[in-house]
C-alpha cells in the first residue's frame, strides 16, 4: 500500500478494507510506520515508537472490532498502557511503567486498533502548547515554526501529518479541542462520564478532564465513542446511553438548530481578526444550511471561570507533585520538574479548602447559566482559540521571568507571589489566547472543534460548539452536515 492510498482513507475505510480482505493489518502498519519514519524527525510527534510490537500484533491478528487493524497512537499522559513507560512528559517519570491497562485502552484494543506508539505532551499535560523539556517541542505540520497546540499536540501533529487516521487524546481545559483547532482536525470532548476513567481513577481533575480521540473524519470519532462509551466498574457518573449509535448520527439530518454565536472574549481582550472571521463564516454557513443563528453575549462569567479553572490547575499540579514524591520514594525537588510546573505546585499549596470550595461554586453557577442558555439555544458557537496557532517558544517564560521562577522555586515563595497579584497577571496572560474551552470542562458539557477556516498564512483556525450535557448526538449530526457542506478531509499540510 502506498502512502497516497493510505492517506486518503479514514480509520473506518481502512478497517473495511481489512474486513473484505483487500488490505491486511500488516500492510496498514507498514504504511503507518513508513510515514512516521519519513515525517516524525521534523515533527517530533511520536516520542515512543512501538513499531516492532505493532508489526507483531498485525501479523498475529487483531480483534475484529469496528476499527480492526487500524494504526493508532496513545498520548503519553492519561490512558496507561501496561508494560510501556508512561512519562506524562516529565523526566522524573521516565522509569514509570504501569502494570495494567486503563479501561479506555482496553476498549480501544477491543475495537481492533493497533497501537503504533506514544505521542508527545507537555509535562503533566499542563500547557496549551507541546514543548516539554524531556522530549522537546512538537511542531505543527502546517508550519513547522508554529505549535500544534496542547496538551494533545503530539497526537494532533501525527494525525494531521498522516501517520495515523486517529489518535488518543485528553481534555482537561481544552486539550482535545485546542490541538484540533491548531492542526485542522475534528476534536470532540465528550460529556463528563461518557468514557471510562478506571480502573484506578473515579474522575480526573475533579471531573473536568475526559479522554477521547483526535481524528480527520467525524465518523471515526463517532465510531470510537460507540466502542468506548459507557461506565466501567465503580464509575462515579452515569449518563443515559445514546438513543442510537453515534456513528448513525453522523449521517442523520440535524434539523433546524437554534445556534447562538459570540465574538466576545471571556477575558475582555481582543479577538484575533482571523478567529472572528472563522466564527462569522461558520455562522453564515449554518444559516445557509437552514439553522437559526443569532449573535449573543457569552452565557458565562469569563473572569470567574478563569479563576475557578486556575484554582483547579494549581491544585491538581500540587497533587501531581505529591504523587511524584511517592513514585520517587523521597520528597520531590524543584530539579525534578520544569520550573513552571514547580511554581504551579507551590501556588496550589497556598490555597485553602475554603478557597477550593468557593471555586467549585463557579462550576455549578456556570452549569446553571448554560442550562438557561440552552432553554433558548441548542448550541453555542465561538472560536476555539482567541488567536491562530502561536510560534514555538512564544509562550515560554522570558529571561526575566525565568530568573523570577528560579528565585521563587529556590526559596519556596509561592505565597508571596500569590499575594503580590503577579499570579493573576501571569494567569490572565496564559489564558487570554485559549479562553473559550475551559468552561465546558467545568460544566461537564460536550464540545467540539470543527476545522472550517484556514488563515491567510495557511494555518488552521477551528470553531467550537458547546451542547447540553449528554448531547453528543446533536454535535455529531451537525458535524456530519458541516463536513459534507465544507469538506476538510482532503486538506493536507505539505511536508
Amino acid at each position: 500500500m502506498t502512502f497516497a492510498e493510505y492517506d486518503q482513507l479514514d480509520g473506518l475505510a481502512q478497517a473495511d478494507l481489512v474486513r473484505r480482505g483487500q488490505v491486511t493489518a500488516a500492510e496498514l502498519c507498514a504504511a503507518a510506520v513508513a510515514r512516521a519514519e519519513a515525517v516524525n524527525p521534523a515533527l517530533n510527534a511520536v516520542v515512543r515508537p512501538l513499531y516492532a510490537e505493532a508489526r507483531a500484533r498485525a501479523a498475529a491478528g487483531l480483534p475484529a472490532g469496528p476499527l480492526g487493524g487500524v494504526p493508532f497512537l496513545l498520548k503519553d499522559f492519561g490512558a496507561q498502557y501496561a508494560g510501556v513507560p508512561h512519562t506524562s512528559g516529565s523526566r522524573a517519570l521516565r522509569g514509570f511503567v504501569p502494570e495494567q491497562d486503563a479501561a479506555l485502552v482496553q476498549r480501544w484494543q477491543a475495537a481492533g486498533l493497533n497501537i503504533l506508539g506514544k505521542t508527545n505532551t507537555p509535562e503533566f499535560a499542563l500547557m496549551g502548547v507541546t514543548e516539554p523539556a524531556l522530549f522537546g517541542p512538537t511542531r505543527n505540520p502546517w508550519n513547522l515554526s508554529h505549535t500544534p497546540g496542547g496538551s494533545s499536540g503530539g497526537a494532533a501533529a501525527a494525525v494531521a501529518a498522516g501517520i495515523a487516521p486517529v489518535a488518543g487524546a485528553g481534555d482537561g481545559g481544552g486539550s482535545i479541542r485546542i490541538p484540533a483547532a491548531c492542526c485542522g482536525l475534528f476534536g470532540l470532548k465528550p460529556s463528563r462520564g461518557r468514557n471510562p476513567t478506571g480502573p484506578e481513577q473515579g474522575e480526573k481533575w475533579q471531573g473536568a478532564a475526559v479522554e477521547h480521540v483526535l481524528s480527520r473524519s467525524v465518523r471515526d470519532s463517532a465510531a470510537l465513542l460507540d466502542a468506548t462509551g459507557g461506565p466501567d466498574a465503580g464509575a462515579p457518573y452515569f449518563l443515559p446511553p445514546p438513543t442510537r449509535p453515534y456513528l448513525a448520527e453522523v449521517s442523520r439530518p440535524p434539523g433546524c438548530l437554534r445556534i447562538g454565536f459570540s465574538l466576545g472574549h471571556p477575558l475582555d481582550k481582543p479577538l484575533h481578526p482571523e478567529c472572528a472571521t472563522a466564527v462569522r463564516e461558520a455562522a453564515r454557513l449554518l444559516e445557509s444550511l437552514g439553522h437559526h443563528v443569532e449573535e449573543v453575549p457569552l452565557p458565562f462569567d469569563g473572569q470567574a471561570v478563569a479563576r475557578a479553572f486556575l484554582m483547579l490547575y494549581f491544585g491538581e499540579t500540587g497533587a501531581s507533585i505529591a504523587a511524584l514524591s511517592q513514585h520517587l520514594g523521597r520528597p520531590a525537588r524543584p530539579a525534578d520538574v520544569e520550573p513552571t510546573t514547580w511554581l504551579l505546585g507551590l501556588l496550589g499549596r497556598t490555597y485553602s479548602a475554603a478557597d477550593f470550595a468557593a471555586a467549585r461554586h463557579t462550576w455549578n453557577d456556570s452549569a446553571r447559566r448554560f442550562g438557561r442558555f440552552h432553554a433558548t439555544y441548542d448550541l453555542l458557537l465561538t472560536s476555539t482559540l482567541a488567536v491562530p496557532p502561536v510560534r514555538i517558544g512564544e509562550l515560554q517564560p522570558r529571561p526575566t521571568e525565568q530568573l523570577l521562577l528560579k528565585l521563587v522555586n529556590t526559596f519556596g515563595l509561592g505565597g508571596l507571589i500569590r499575594r503580590s497579584g503577579l499570579v493573576e497577571q501571569l494567569a490572565e496572560q496564559s489564558l487570554e489566547k485559549t479562553p473559550y474551552t475551559q468552561v465546558a470542562n467545568l460544566t461537564g458539557q460536550p464540545a467540539m472543534s470543527v476545522p472550517l477556516h484556514w488563515t491567510a498564512d495557511g494555518l488552521p483556525c477551528g470553531v467550537q460548539f458547546i451542547a447540553p450535557l449528554g448531547a453528543e448526538d446533536v454535535l455529531l449530526r451537525l458535524a456530519g452536515q458541516l463536513e459534507q457542506a465544507q469538506p476538510w478531509f482532503s486538506k493536507r499540510p505539505v511536508l
